[in-house]
């Protein structure tokens, strides 16, 4: 009984392997194909450039053979890419946020005490990449306006109103349909409020190491 519920298990094992390995292979071959041919490079020439032959080339191009971890060095070798590059869509699970119309979760910063406000509309973060995305609000006056600094790159891109930011020593007058891109390391933040009230999206992309 033993015996036969071992053999039940490395048969489980092996469709379960048989499916990843083609998934694989498939990936590998839209990738080998992909950099092959962007590089101009004929089947017949990489081939010769890898060393080997022109049919196994054919056969890794067309999903039907698996690759040898040798021979994956190989390629990768050939095309002028890291080995990782011939796995690239290997990972299907991609995060995605969804935020409906009105539901930004409300979140504090050194504006809300001046009639900012503030809707989180999203945030990705993987293991070398981070984006924010706020959507901002300004329906008072007032004559002190916080400044911020955090590293990343941001995008404003003004919805309504007329407002006069700044960014280090430069100073923008923004307006709807207005766009400005800019380091956030430089102290920024709006300066003056010219024509209430004030909508704009701000999308902040971190890099390896964020900072706030």
């Amino acid at each position: 009984m033993t015996e036969q519920h071992t053999d039940g298990d490395d048969g489980d094992s092996d469709a379960s392997d048989d499916f990843d390995d083609k998934a694989l292979e498939r990936i590998i071959a839209v990738r080998t194909r992909e950099y092959r041919q962007a590089a101009g490079v004929s089947v017949g020439e990489m081939a010769q450039r890898v060393g080997i032959s022109k049919a196994m080339l054919s056969k890794i191009e067309n999903a039907q053979t698996a690759c040898s971890l040798t021979t994956l060095s190989r390629l990768a070798r050939g095309l002028d890419v890291p080995v990782t590059a011939l796995f690239r869509g290997m990972d299907d699970d991609r995060e995605a946020v969804f935020v409906p119309a009105g539901h930004g979760a409300r979140i504090v910063r050194r504006g809300s005490r001046v009639g900012h406000e503030y809707a989180q509309l999203g945030s990705l973060r993987g293991a070398h990449k981070r984006m924010d995305a706020l959507l901002v609000t300004l329906t008072e006056q007032s004559e002190v306006f916080p400044l911020f600094q955090h590293g990343g790159t941001e995008l404003l891109y003004m919805l309504e109103g007329e407002m006069v930011y700044g960014h280090g020593k430069a100073s923008y007058t923004l307006r709807p349909g207005d766009a400005l891109q800019f380091d956030g390391e430089a102290p920024h933040g709006p300066e003056r409020l010219v024509a209430l009230p004030i909508r704009f999206l701000t999308v902040t992309a971190f890099g390896d190491s964020p900072q706030h």
